[in-house]
Protein backbone atom coordinates (compact mmCIF):
# COMPACT_ATOMS: atom_id res chain seq x y z
CA UNK A 1 0.00 0.00 0.00
CA UNK A 2 1.20 3.43 -0.91
CA UNK A 3 0.53 5.70 1.80
CA UNK A 4 0.68 9.79 2.26
CA UNK A 5 0.94 10.89 5.71
CA UNK A 6 0.51 14.37 6.23
CA UNK A 7 1.84 16.04 9.00
CA UNK A 8 4.31 13.04 9.46
CA UNK A 9 7.28 15.11 11.55
CA UNK A 10 4.78 15.51 13.99
CA UNK A 11 4.38 13.33 17.32
CA UNK A 12 1.86 11.32 16.60
CA UNK A 13 2.56 10.92 12.92
CA UNK A 14 5.96 9.90 13.43
CA UNK A 15 5.70 7.27 15.70
CA UNK A 16 3.08 5.86 12.96
CA UNK A 17 5.64 5.78 10.65
CA UNK A 18 8.20 4.69 12.37
CA UNK A 19 5.64 1.64 13.18
CA UNK A 20 5.29 1.40 9.24
CA UNK A 21 8.37 1.26 7.76
CA UNK A 22 9.55 -1.28 10.71
CA UNK A 23 6.30 -3.91 10.71
CA UNK A 24 4.89 -3.55 6.70
CA UNK A 25 6.34 -3.05 3.61
CA UNK A 26 4.08 0.20 2.55
CA UNK A 27 5.74 2.70 1.11
CA UNK A 28 4.95 5.82 2.69
CA UNK A 29 5.27 9.63 1.65
CA UNK A 30 5.31 12.06 4.71
CA UNK A 31 4.12 15.64 3.67
CA UNK A 32 4.92 18.07 6.30
CA UNK A 33 5.22 21.69 7.28
CA UNK A 34 7.85 21.92 9.63
CA UNK A 35 6.02 24.29 11.97
CA UNK A 36 7.31 24.47 15.57
CA UNK A 37 6.54 20.90 16.70
CA UNK A 38 7.37 19.74 13.24
CA UNK A 39 10.75 17.82 13.76
CA UNK A 40 12.83 15.72 10.86
CA UNK A 41 15.09 14.39 13.70
CA UNK A 42 11.67 12.03 14.72
CA UNK A 43 12.89 10.02 11.41
CA UNK A 44 16.74 10.07 11.49
CA UNK A 45 16.82 5.73 11.41
CA UNK A 46 14.50 5.50 8.32
CA UNK A 47 15.18 8.74 6.60
CA UNK A 48 17.42 6.65 3.88
CA UNK A 49 14.63 3.95 4.01
CA UNK A 50 13.75 3.16 0.37
CA UNK A 51 9.72 2.73 1.29
CA UNK A 52 10.25 6.50 2.75
CA UNK A 53 10.26 9.82 1.41
CA UNK A 54 9.54 13.37 3.00
CA UNK A 55 8.77 16.02 1.12
CA UNK A 56 8.46 19.92 2.64
CA UNK A 57 4.87 21.36 2.64
CA UNK A 58 1.61 22.81 3.20
CA UNK A 59 -1.50 20.73 2.94
CA UNK A 60 -2.81 24.08 1.81
CA UNK A 61 -0.89 23.98 -1.00
CA UNK A 62 -2.48 23.47 -4.31
CA UNK A 63 -0.04 22.99 -6.82
CA UNK A 64 1.76 20.86 -4.65
CA UNK A 65 -1.06 18.50 -3.64
CA UNK A 66 -1.63 18.20 -7.33
CA UNK A 67 1.92 16.59 -7.83
CA UNK A 68 2.61 14.33 -5.14
CA UNK A 69 -0.88 13.09 -6.14
CA UNK A 70 -0.01 12.69 -9.96
CA UNK A 71 3.57 11.39 -8.82
CA UNK A 72 3.09 8.97 -6.01
CA UNK A 73 -0.60 8.13 -6.36
CA UNK A 74 -1.06 6.98 -3.13
CA UNK A 75 -3.90 4.26 -2.24
CA UNK A 76 -4.88 6.26 1.32
CA UNK A 77 -3.97 9.39 3.27
CA UNK A 78 -3.37 9.31 6.80
CA UNK A 79 -4.38 13.13 8.13
CA UNK A 80 -2.36 14.00 11.23
CA UNK A 81 -1.41 17.45 9.66
CA UNK A 82 -2.87 19.84 12.41
CA UNK A 83 -2.11 22.67 14.81
CA UNK A 84 -2.89 20.64 17.77
CA UNK A 85 -2.35 22.47 21.07
CA UNK A 86 -5.08 24.00 23.09
CA UNK A 87 -2.95 26.73 24.99
CA UNK A 88 -1.42 27.82 21.36
CA UNK A 89 -5.05 28.16 20.16
CA UNK A 90 -5.51 30.46 22.43
CA UNK A 91 -3.06 32.94 22.03
CA UNK A 92 -2.79 32.44 18.33
CA UNK A 93 -5.99 30.81 17.14
CA UNK A 94 -6.01 32.01 13.41
CA UNK A 95 -3.01 29.23 13.14
CA UNK A 96 -5.59 26.99 13.80
CA UNK A 97 -8.30 27.75 11.46
CA UNK A 98 -5.70 28.17 8.71
CA UNK A 99 -4.02 24.58 9.09
CA UNK A 100 -7.20 22.93 10.66
CA UNK A 101 -9.56 24.17 8.43
CA UNK A 102 -8.20 25.48 5.22
CA UNK A 103 -5.68 23.16 4.77
CA UNK A 104 -7.67 19.91 5.20
CA UNK A 105 -10.73 21.78 3.18
CA UNK A 106 -8.14 21.93 0.40
CA UNK A 107 -6.49 18.55 1.05
CA UNK A 108 -10.01 16.75 0.65
CA UNK A 109 -10.56 18.48 -2.39
CA UNK A 110 -7.52 17.54 -4.11
CA UNK A 111 -8.16 14.22 -2.91
CA UNK A 112 -11.39 13.77 -4.40
CA UNK A 113 -10.05 15.08 -7.90
CA UNK A 114 -7.48 12.20 -8.11
CA UNK A 115 -10.09 9.70 -6.48
CA UNK A 116 -12.69 10.56 -9.04
CA UNK A 117 -9.77 10.84 -12.12
CA UNK A 118 -8.30 7.57 -10.79
CA UNK A 119 -9.70 5.19 -8.70
CA UNK A 120 -13.59 5.91 -8.09
CA UNK A 121 -14.90 3.82 -11.72
CA UNK A 122 -11.74 1.08 -11.01
CA UNK A 123 -12.60 -2.54 -9.78
CA UNK A 124 -9.08 -3.14 -8.88
CA UNK A 125 -8.15 -0.09 -6.75
CA UNK A 126 -9.27 0.97 -3.54
CA UNK A 127 -8.82 4.33 -1.70
CA UNK A 128 -9.38 5.77 2.07
CA UNK A 129 -8.60 9.44 3.72
CA UNK A 130 -8.79 8.70 7.27
CA UNK A 131 -8.57 11.91 9.07
CA UNK A 132 -7.03 11.02 12.84
CA UNK A 133 -9.13 13.42 15.22
CA UNK A 134 -9.28 14.31 18.91
CA UNK A 135 -12.15 13.55 22.03
CA UNK A 136 -11.44 17.48 22.37
CA UNK A 137 -14.11 18.26 19.24
CA UNK A 138 -16.82 16.36 22.44
CA UNK A 139 -16.34 19.15 24.82
CA UNK A 140 -16.23 18.49 28.70
CA UNK A 141 -17.89 15.67 30.44
CA UNK A 142 -18.87 15.93 34.47
CA UNK A 143 -18.04 12.84 36.90
CA UNK A 144 -20.07 10.43 35.18
CA UNK A 145 -20.28 9.41 31.41
CA UNK A 146 -18.40 8.59 28.39
CA UNK A 147 -17.88 10.01 24.73
CA UNK A 148 -19.36 7.85 21.96
CA UNK A 149 -19.57 8.43 18.63
CA UNK A 150 -22.50 10.00 18.28
CA UNK A 151 -22.03 12.43 21.15
CA UNK A 152 -22.83 16.04 19.94
CA UNK A 153 -19.89 18.19 19.38
CA UNK A 154 -19.16 21.08 21.83
CA UNK A 155 -15.91 22.47 21.33
CA UNK A 156 -14.52 24.61 24.15
CA UNK A 157 -11.41 26.11 22.68
CA UNK A 158 -10.25 27.43 19.36
CA UNK A 159 -7.74 24.69 18.69
CA UNK A 160 -11.24 21.81 19.41
CA UNK A 161 -13.34 23.95 17.18
CA UNK A 162 -10.96 23.60 14.75
CA UNK A 163 -10.90 20.13 15.00
CA UNK A 164 -14.40 19.95 14.90
CA UNK A 165 -15.40 22.24 12.03
CA UNK A 166 -12.07 19.54 9.76
CA UNK A 167 -14.43 16.36 11.31
CA UNK A 168 -17.73 18.19 9.83
CA UNK A 169 -15.78 18.74 6.77
CA UNK A 170 -14.37 14.76 6.28
CA UNK A 171 -18.21 14.07 6.63
CA UNK A 172 -19.07 16.42 4.25
CA UNK A 173 -17.13 15.21 1.47
CA UNK A 174 -18.22 11.99 2.13
CA UNK A 175 -22.01 12.78 1.99
CA UNK A 176 -21.56 14.62 -1.09
CA UNK A 177 -19.23 13.93 -3.37
CA UNK A 178 -18.45 10.12 -2.22
CA UNK A 179 -15.00 10.54 -1.04
CA UNK A 180 -14.17 7.19 0.51
CA UNK A 181 -13.01 8.60 4.06
CA UNK A 182 -12.75 6.96 8.00
CA UNK A 183 -12.46 8.99 10.87
CA UNK A 184 -10.94 8.24 14.55
CA UNK A 185 -10.94 10.52 18.02
CA UNK A 186 -8.53 9.72 20.60
CA UNK A 187 -7.98 10.63 23.45
CA UNK A 188 -4.72 12.79 25.02
CA UNK A 189 -1.46 10.50 23.71
CA UNK A 190 1.54 10.19 25.40
CA UNK A 191 5.37 8.81 24.48
CA UNK A 192 8.36 9.23 22.93
CA UNK A 193 8.93 11.82 20.47
CA UNK A 194 6.21 14.06 22.48
CA UNK A 195 6.75 18.05 22.44
CA UNK A 196 7.69 18.96 25.70
CA UNK A 197 5.09 21.79 25.82
CA UNK A 198 2.92 19.09 27.00
CA UNK A 199 1.60 17.46 30.42
CA UNK A 200 4.34 14.35 30.30
CA UNK A 201 7.53 15.51 28.65
CA UNK A 202 7.60 19.09 30.21
CA UNK A 203 7.39 17.28 33.78
CA UNK A 204 9.32 15.12 33.28
CA UNK A 205 12.23 17.77 31.36
CA UNK A 206 11.42 20.14 34.31
CA UNK A 207 11.83 17.23 36.98
CA UNK A 208 15.29 16.49 35.38
CA UNK A 209 15.90 19.99 35.71
CA UNK A 210 15.27 20.99 39.23
CA UNK A 211 12.13 23.43 37.93
CA UNK A 212 8.95 23.88 39.29
CA UNK A 213 5.76 21.58 38.35
CA UNK A 214 3.28 23.96 37.15
CA UNK A 215 -0.60 22.41 37.66
CA UNK A 216 -3.21 24.32 36.36
CA UNK A 217 -5.95 25.28 39.36
CA UNK A 218 -6.13 22.38 41.61
CA UNK A 219 -5.19 19.72 39.03
CA UNK A 220 -8.59 17.86 38.94
CA UNK A 221 -8.88 17.55 35.59
CA UNK A 222 -9.49 14.41 34.21
CA UNK A 223 -8.00 12.94 30.66
CA UNK A 224 -8.08 9.17 29.42
CA UNK A 225 -4.31 8.95 28.51
CA UNK A 226 -3.73 6.40 25.05
CA UNK A 227 0.29 5.27 24.23
CA UNK A 228 0.66 6.80 21.35
CA UNK A 229 1.86 3.62 19.45
CA UNK A 230 -1.50 1.72 20.80
CA UNK A 231 -2.86 4.80 18.81
CA UNK A 232 -1.00 4.26 16.11
CA UNK A 233 -2.04 0.58 15.97
CA UNK A 234 -5.76 1.69 16.29
CA UNK A 235 -4.99 3.69 13.21
CA UNK A 236 -3.65 1.66 10.89
CA UNK A 237 -6.86 -1.35 12.21
CA UNK A 238 -8.91 1.73 11.14
CA UNK A 239 -7.25 2.34 7.42
CA UNK A 240 -7.44 -1.48 6.97
CA UNK A 241 -10.50 -2.71 8.58
CA UNK A 242 -12.68 0.17 9.23
CA UNK A 243 -15.75 0.93 7.36
CA UNK A 244 -16.21 3.56 5.00
CA UNK A 245 -18.11 6.66 6.42
CA UNK A 246 -17.73 5.62 10.08
CA UNK A 247 -15.95 7.07 12.93
CA UNK A 248 -14.24 4.97 15.51
CA UNK A 249 -13.09 6.31 18.86
CA UNK A 250 -9.71 5.49 20.24
CA UNK A 251 -9.46 5.20 24.32
CA UNK A 252 -6.51 4.14 26.63
CA UNK A 253 -8.91 3.08 29.45
CA UNK A 254 -6.86 5.28 31.42
CA UNK A 255 -9.01 7.98 33.66
CA UNK A 256 -6.48 10.09 35.67
CA UNK A 257 -6.49 13.62 37.47
CA UNK A 258 -3.48 15.83 36.28
CA UNK A 259 -2.41 16.26 39.72
CA UNK A 260 -2.32 12.29 40.10
CA UNK A 261 0.01 12.16 36.75
CA UNK A 262 2.84 14.99 37.49
CA UNK A 263 2.91 12.58 41.17
CA UNK A 264 3.12 9.19 39.01
CA UNK A 265 5.88 11.26 37.14
CA UNK A 266 7.69 12.19 40.45
CA UNK A 267 7.44 9.35 42.00
CA UNK A 268 9.30 7.00 39.31
CA UNK A 269 11.53 9.67 38.44
CA UNK A 270 12.65 9.44 42.62
CA UNK A 271 13.37 5.60 42.04
CA UNK A 272 14.52 5.49 38.56
CA UNK A 273 16.83 9.04 38.65
CA UNK A 274 16.89 10.59 41.86
CA UNK A 275 17.53 14.30 42.45
CA UNK A 276 21.10 15.24 43.54
CA UNK A 277 19.93 17.27 46.48
CA UNK A 278 18.00 13.69 47.79
CA UNK A 279 14.87 15.87 47.95
CA UNK A 280 11.48 14.01 46.35
CA UNK A 281 10.80 15.74 42.59
CA UNK A 282 7.33 16.08 44.17
CA UNK A 283 8.06 19.02 46.39
CA UNK A 284 8.47 20.95 42.75
CA UNK A 285 4.85 20.93 42.12
CA UNK A 286 3.08 24.05 42.19
CA UNK A 287 -0.16 25.19 41.41
CA UNK A 288 -1.24 28.14 39.29
CA UNK A 289 -3.79 30.02 37.71
CA UNK A 290 -6.52 27.77 35.72
CA UNK A 291 -6.66 28.27 32.02
CA UNK A 292 -9.70 29.96 30.25
CA UNK A 293 -12.19 27.37 29.41
CA UNK A 294 -10.31 24.56 30.67
CA UNK A 295 -12.57 21.53 30.11
CA UNK A 296 -13.25 19.24 33.31
CA UNK A 297 -12.93 15.52 32.50
CA UNK A 298 -12.59 13.59 28.93
CA UNK A 299 -14.09 9.92 28.91
CA UNK A 300 -13.46 7.94 25.71
CA UNK A 301 -15.97 4.84 25.38
CA UNK A 302 -14.10 2.50 22.46
CA UNK A 303 -16.13 -0.26 22.68
CA UNK A 304 -16.94 0.45 18.65
CA UNK A 305 -13.63 -0.36 17.98
CA UNK A 306 -13.12 -3.07 20.25
CA UNK A 307 -16.01 -4.95 18.94
CA UNK A 308 -16.14 -4.28 15.21
CA UNK A 309 -12.49 -4.11 14.66
CA UNK A 310 -10.61 -6.48 17.44
CA UNK A 311 -8.19 -3.41 18.66
CA UNK A 312 -7.38 -2.44 22.25
CA UNK A 313 -4.49 -1.00 23.91
CA UNK A 314 -1.49 -3.51 24.39
CA UNK A 315 -0.33 -0.57 27.97
CA UNK A 316 -1.44 -0.01 30.42
CA UNK A 317 -0.80 3.68 31.67
CA UNK A 318 1.79 2.04 34.55
CA UNK A 319 3.59 0.06 31.69
CA UNK A 320 3.34 3.19 29.29
CA UNK A 321 4.46 5.92 31.34
CA UNK A 322 7.39 4.16 32.98
CA UNK A 323 8.57 3.47 29.33
CA UNK A 324 8.09 6.84 28.81
CA UNK A 325 10.46 8.22 30.97
CA UNK A 326 12.86 5.90 30.16
CA UNK A 327 12.71 6.97 26.69
CA UNK A 328 12.89 11.27 27.75
CA UNK A 329 15.96 9.82 29.97
CA UNK A 330 17.93 7.99 27.31
CA UNK A 331 17.23 10.75 24.59
CA UNK A 332 17.71 13.77 26.60
CA UNK A 333 19.52 15.56 23.59
CA UNK A 334 16.69 14.98 21.70
CA UNK A 335 14.34 17.76 23.76
CA UNK A 336 17.47 19.65 24.82
CA UNK A 337 18.11 20.27 21.12
CA UNK A 338 14.20 21.53 20.82
CA UNK A 339 14.40 23.76 23.76
CA UNK A 340 17.78 25.32 23.19
CA UNK A 341 16.72 26.47 19.18
CA UNK A 342 11.86 26.17 18.82
CA UNK A 343 10.81 26.27 22.63
CA UNK A 344 11.69 28.11 26.01
CA UNK A 345 8.74 26.57 27.82
CA UNK A 346 6.74 29.59 27.39
CA UNK A 347 3.39 27.92 28.33
CA UNK A 348 2.25 25.24 30.88
CA UNK A 349 1.47 22.24 28.33
CA UNK A 350 -1.81 21.15 30.42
Amino acid sequence: MKILVTGGCGFIGSNFILKQIEETENQILNLDKLTYAGNTDNLDSIKDSSPYEFIKGDIADKKLLVKIFNEFQPDAIVHFAAESHVDRSIDGPMDFIHTNIVGTSILLNEATKYYNANIAESNSREFKFLHVSTDEVFGSLNEDGFFVETTPYDPSSPYSASKASSDHLVRAWHRTYGLPILITNCSNNYGPFQFPEKLIPLMIANCIDEKPLPVYGKGHNIRDWLYVEDHCDAVYTVLQHGEIGETYNVGGNNEIRNIDIVKTICAILDEMRPSPNGKSYGNLISFVKDRPGHDFRYAIDASKIKTELGWTPKETFESGIKQTIEWYIENESWWRKIQDKTYNQERLGL
